[in-house]
């Protein structure tokens, strides 16, 4: 007998992706506990280099947990080891326990099975006096930074790119390494990796039998949706393991034929969303509350990497929102500017913050705040706006708060 598609709203659909992310009611824990939580909700969090407010990753957290203390995460990444940093969607920190869903990426590396890693592996096969100097180095020495790597009289063939990398050998051996997971990031020195051979970073994975192929394509699918919340094939395949599911087509279909994810239409004023739209089963109930009121909102200004948005073509079709990133824009091209963060208000993504955080004086200055068309703009909600830059200020280490003269007027009185 057919079951029949159950039908999302679009709100629904909204304030499930939203609650998925953990990005609803008031926050509860900011400890390692908690960041630990959200980890394992989200499953990857970007590592980017540009703090022109603070790193990616810490207003990921901050967006979820509110104002913590860094020490947790340093602890769960160099104490604990429940985290680590690998390869997901992009250089991420993720969970140990997810590791076995990266190995996938390291075997194919090993393997030079796709024209990328036949290409590393061809450079390193040419430069093996450098690869074996860095591992025998290790050995020796234990945790090293890149630059301690001292390989005088050792003249590898370059790495030849388009891009920054060209010509950095150590790096990019290392960089190789660590993607074959033959070296691991073992801590951080004043932001450097401190690089350690992976057998004594993490010696229980070293020979650890893994599980089927398909049955670790199912997980990783089915972890990628409930940490989306509600996605399409297209959204799932990159998202979280970025585009190394193995034979998702195939893994999507036994998936829904076991009724583990389920098929919905969204339903927007009377219109579907286009494209064949999944929610695991597990979230049905969820799903099912929300829709019943159950929600509690949360505003709250996101990175431009966050997890909710990375997904450009998901935001545009989920929220009616268009976000580009603008950092490597001319500046006199810019529509909103350098860098700028979402403004998330219960449901909806309702503006933009322009604005950097001056460390020399101490001053997290908001150039620009723009609002969405047809959004709340009254003044309730620019005091929500105003706490949360506030709560950011404070988070980032902030002495005062300087406003431009470019607000929305039905904001303008809380934000200045």
């Amino acid at each position: 007998m057919a079951h029949s598609t159950p039908t999302l709203s679009l709100q629904t659909a909204r304030r499930l992706a939203v609650t998925k992310q953990q990005l609803t009611g008031a926050v509860t824990r900011n400890d390692a506990d908690g960041i630990l939580d959200v980890l394992r909700g989200i499953r990857c969090l970007q590592l980017d280099p540009i703090s022109a407010v603070a790193r990616s990753h810490r207003l990921v957290l901050w967006s979820r947990v509110g104002q913590y203390d860094e020490a947790f995460l340093d602890k769960l990444l160099w104490q604990d080891r429940a985290l680590f940093e690998y390869w997901a969607h992009e250089a991420s920190i993720v969970l140990t326990e997810d590791y076995p869903f990266h190995v996938a990426m390291m075997r194919q590396y090993r393997e030079g099975n796709m024209e990328w890693s036949a290409r590393v592996q061809q450079w390193m096969s040419k430069n093996q006096e450098l690869h074996d100097f860095i591992l025998a180095e290790l050995k020796k020495n234990g945790p090293m930074l890149s630059r301690q790597f001292d390989a005088e009289g050792i003249h590898p063939e370059g790495w030849v790119s388009t891009g920054w990398t060209s010509g950095r050998n150590v790096s990019r051996m290392l960089d190789f390494l660590w993607i074959r997971g033959v070296i691991s990031v073992a801590g951080r020195s004043g932001g450097q990796k401190v690089w350690d051979l992976t057998e004594r970073v993490f010696p229980q994975f070293v020979s650890a039998e893994l599980p089927a192929r398909e049955e670790m394509a199912e997980m990783a699918v089915e972890q990628a949706l409930k940490s989306l919340g509600v996605a399409t094939r297209q959204n799932i395949d990159i998202h979280f393991i970025r585009r190394r599911y193995h034979e998702l087509p195939q893994t999507v279909q036994r998936l829904e034929d076991a009724g583990r994810i389920v098929r919905v239409n969204i339903d927007d004023a009377g219109n579907s969303l286009k494209g064949t739209w999944y929610v695991h089963a597990d979230d049905l109930a969820l799903a099912d509350r929300l829709a019943k009121g159950e929600w509690q909102p949360r505003t709250t200004m996101l990175s431009p990497f966050d997890n909710l948005i990375c997904d450009r073509t998901r935001t545009r079709t989920l929220f009616n929102f268009d976000f580009t990133i603008e950092i490597y824009v001319p500046a006199h091209k810019r529509k909103y500017g350098y860098y700028v963060l979402p403004i998330l208000h219960g449901d909806q993504l309702i503006g933009r913050v322009d604005s950097k955080f001056n460390k020399k004086e101490g001053r997290y200055e908001v150039y620009n705040v723009y609002a969405e068309a047809d959004v709340p703009k009254d003044a309730a909600v620019g005091k929500a706006i105003r706490a949360n830059i506030e709560n950011l200020a404070g988070f980032i280490g902030a002495k005062e708060i300087q406003f431009g003269e470019n607000v929305p007027k039905s904001w303008r009185k809380a934000l200045q």
